[in-house]
């Protein structure tokens, strides 16, 4: 904060004055400090509804993600839903069949059974001879043989009879017991397939209501954003309306026959101050109006850094006079605290330029400097001094 070189004595009235800028301040700075501070408020909402709005659709993606997952997985489990039903069938298909072979095998055996009855019987009531009578009872060699022979015949087939039988008991026994087994093998597989059933049911119902609890959270965010962005535009336009009107009122001020106003009863000049352009932000003509309210005061040491109302200022405090009456600045900075001050770099309508010893701005084209004060009689300048050294910096959206 190098101080600019030694001027002229300036008159008495003028080393009373109190800014304009206090006048500024007093005005329209309470009504725009509520919209700005309304605006911020609402812009921490908005910031925290917008956090909230991307937490939810990182949680509709990953439900997507699960979803997809499930799907993937439901697939899987139909294929060997499809496959145990498919066995399924081909069990109650030769459950079919073996209750078929039973019915059949139960006939048989009940017909073998009738059959040995009915030789049993006709052997009984026939009084069958035996072979020795069969001999003697033969009328010759022929007669014989054919009697042998029938006697052979039907002792075959007594002993079939019995054979089959036998073996048609064993073949029902058989299949009984294979029956019984089909028919646990079909109810441990029905069971199985109404068990994935549910589970896939209550898996797919699961993941939709996560899904659709994180779209309506969602949505109710986005309801909320829209209000809040809602409001913000309202509250921004009619900021923007009460610095407009700001402006003019202190264009008016400044455009009287005597160019000067009166704060708190001392008369301050304000005459061939600068204007802001047709078209400037309201922002900006703000901050050139506080600078056409010290622009004539001397330069003092540590000026405007206790305090934004002073007698005088120094360089930094200057500048930082009339960015915070445009609520650019919330307390006074130096020339080493406005290197790191807002954005880098030149702005478009607002630069500050500042090292470890000086600070000035252009605003609209014009430098805002203390060392213009012994250039022309006020801190303004039209002319542009070298930069280099100097840090560049600007406040976001200027």
């Amino acid at each position: 904060m190098t101080p600019a070189p030694r001027r002229r004595r300036l008159p008495r009235a003028l080393a009373v004055i109190i800014p304009v800028g206090a006048a500024l301040a007093l005005s329209t700075g309470s009504s725009s400090g509520d919209l700005r501070s309304q605006i911020d408020a609402n812009k921490s909402a908005a910031a925290a509804l917008r956090t909230e709005i991307a937490r939810d659709s990182q949680r509709i993606s990953a439900t997507t993600g699960g979803l997809n997952e499930a799907r993937a997985r439901l697939a899987g489990l139909q294929h060997d839903l499809n496959a145990r039903e498919d066995q399924l069938r081909s069990v109650q298909t030769a459950l079919v069949a073996a209750r078929d072979r039973l019915v059949y095998l139960e006939n048989r055996m009940h017909q073998a059974t009738q059959a040995l009855a009915a030789n049993l019987v006709a052997e009984y009531e026939g009084s069958r001879p035996d072979l020795v009578s069969v001999i003697l009872d033969a009328h010759g060699f022929s007669d014989l043989l054919e009697q042998v022979s029938f006697m052979q015949r039907v002792g075959k087939q007594d002993a079939q009879i019995v054979s089959n039988t036998r073996t048609a008991r064993a073949e029902v026994s058989r299949e009984a017991n294979r029956l019984v087994t089909l028919e646990q093998r079909d109810r441990v597989l029905t069971g199985q397939i109404l068990a994935q059933r549910n589970h896939v049911a209550a898996l797919q119902a699961a993941l939709q209501a996560q899904q659709l609890s994180a779209l309506g959270a969602r949505s109710r965010a986005s309801s909320k954003l829209s209000d809040v962005n809602g409001r913000l535009h309202t509250l921004e336009a009619k900021l923007a309306a009460d610095a407009a009107a700001a402006a003019r009122a202190a264009a008016t001020q400044s455009s009287g026959t005597t160019g000067s106003t009166r704060v708190g009863g001392l008369a301050i000049n304000t005459g061939g101050m600068v204007q802001p352009p047709p078209g400037a932000p309201a922002a900006v003509a703000q901050v050139i109006a506080a600078g056409n309210a010290i622009a004539t005061l001397p330069y003092v040491w540590g000026g405007g850094h206790g305090s934004f109302h002073a007698s005088g200022y120094d360089c930094s405090g200057s500048v930082s006079y009339a960015l915070a009456a445009a609520g650019l600045l919330s307390s006074p900075l130096d020339s080493t605290g406005f290197e790191s001050w807002g954005e880098p770099g030149p702005g478009k309508w607002i630069t500050v330029y500042a090292n470890a010893g000086h600070a000035f701005m252009v605003v609209a084209g014009w430098r805002f400097d203390t060392v213009a004060l012994a250039e022309g009689g006020t801190r303004w300048s039209q002319t542009m001094t070298s930069t280099a050294g100097f840090v560049a910096r600007h406040p976001a959206g200027l």
